[in-house]
């Protein structure tokens, strides 16, 4: 008997329609000889219409962190407690669970808390009477406040990762409205075609890169407890992307140069223009950015320039999210006379291309290939930055598009059939 966790995120449980799907495939996982705990994610947008009622009612919603987080969660209560109905009125037998009722236990930052315990052992009762366990994803409990938390967005993924972990389930299985992990977004790339297998730390890769499909943080504690997923489709019966977090035993197949190609258009991009060519100019430059708590991501210093070491200056450019843009401008003006910088530049209409595949330690030429496809598409290129699996470029949002079908197409990875997209969001 093998133990799955499934998590279905908010496309796949968007209406009662939907939820009586969701809870027919959970049966039939569970009629298959199989336990199952499932962690669902709030309705369609209900997360997004929650804000909008607290945005309605306050100026600032979230300095009232705590009621924010209470608010959250309701979204994926709703959803926990009508698919346990759905399951039940189909015959079988369920039992939902809150984060705090499953066992997640977390920091106490209110929004964005991390996980420091899971203790499942509701779950565990439950799958031990042989009922379905269904649990609310993104939220927890933080034991000294005694408060509700919520895990970030995608929190609903690291919740699923972490209960298979903790319960050392066989695998743990993300569901959403594409068949498995593509070769790129098919909604920018309809060419795109789906990948049997992948290794973890590509996976982790594409989603740093901007990749939908898994969140980061759900993929970092698959690989730090060694959690197999497997990445699927509420809509249909392929069998998806299995992400391995080891490569199996007696495993024969290569790495593949590219497994994928990322985009993200939600970065944006400051440069710290003639700042002082001194030891430890950047690291107060990036400590400002720190202390606004944004978290960069590309980093390029040019040469510096000057007559003689006392008027050398250089220029900094970094990304960082695009929501951040305005605070950390910001507090680096305001460091200005501090910093001595001569002035700074933002630019809020910048996309990030990311090439990955483990099979770039052991292939020359992918550079080559990646900049003579950009060259030829007419894109321009304003940052790079490369990891021993990954190549990431900056261009104009604009022209991001264009540069990824260019890329793909380069790398051979476009497919003769179109992807299936069943829904529109990813998640």
């Amino acid at each position: 008997m093998a133990l799955i966790v499934q998590k279905f995120g908010g496309s796949s449980v968007g209406d009662a329609a939907k939820i009586k799907h969701v809870a027919k495939r959970v049966i039939e996982t569970q009629r298959a000889g199989n336990q199952v705990v499932v962690v669902v994610s709030a309705m369609g947008d209900t997360t997004d219409e929650l804000i909008d009622l607290a945005q309605s009612v306050s100026t600032d919603p979230y300095a009232a962190a705590r009621e924010m987080d209470m608010l959250l969660t309701s979204g994926e209560r709703i959803s926990m407690a009508l698919l346990a109905i759905a399951i039940n009125a189909q015959g079988a037998q369920s039992r939902s669970f809150t984060g705090s009722q499953a066992g997640i236990m977390t920091s106490a930052k209110h929004g964005d808390a991390r996980i420091s315990e899971v203790t499942p052992v509701r779950i565990q009762e439950a799958l031990d009477a042989g009922d379905i366990a269904i649990v609310a994803g993104f939220q927890g409990f933080n034991k000294d406040s005694k408060d509700i938390t919520t895990l970030g967005r995608g929190g609903s993924d690291t919740t699923a990762v972490a209960l298979a972990a903790a319960l050392d389930a066989d695998v743990c299985e993300i569901y959403s409205d594409v068949d498995g992990v593509y070769t790129a977004d098919p909604r920018v790339i309809p060419a795109a075609h789906k990948l049997d297998a992948i290794d973890i730390e590509s996976m982790l890769e594409l989603a740093a890169a901007g990749a939908k499909i898994l969140h980061i943080r759900a993929v970092e504690y698959a690989r730090r407890h060694n959690v197999d997923l497997r990445v699927r489709s509420t809509f249909s019966t392929d069998p998806g992307t299995i992400v391995y977090s080891t490569k199996p035993e007696g495993s024969k197949m290569e790495e593949p140069i590219v497994s994928g190609i990322a985009t993200d258009k939600g970065q944006a991009k400051i440069t710290v223009i003639g700042l002082p060519d001194e030891p430890g100019k950047a690291a107060e430059v990036f400590r400002v950015v720190a202390e606004a708590d944004s978290n960069i991501d590309m980093i390029v210093q040019n040469n510096p320039t000057g007559v003689d070491v006392t008027d050398r200056v250089a220029d900094i450019s970094f990304t960082l999210p695009l929501g951040d843009l305005g605070r950390v401008a910001g507090a680096l003006e305001g460091a200005k006379a501090t910093l001595g910088f001569r002035e700074l530049e933002q630019d809020a209409d910048i996309g990030k291309l990311s090439v990955v595949g483990a099979g770039m330690r052991t292939h020359s030429g992918v550079s080559a290939t990646l900049f003579s496809a950009l060259a030829n598409a007419g894109i321009n290129i304003e940052m790079i930055s490369t990891s021993e699996i990954r190549i990431s470029v900056v261009t104009s949002s604009k022209q991001l598009d264009d540069a990824a079908r260019a890329v793909h197409k380069a790398f051979g990875l476009d497919s003769d059939t179109e992807a299936t997209v069943y829904a529109g969001t990813g998640r």
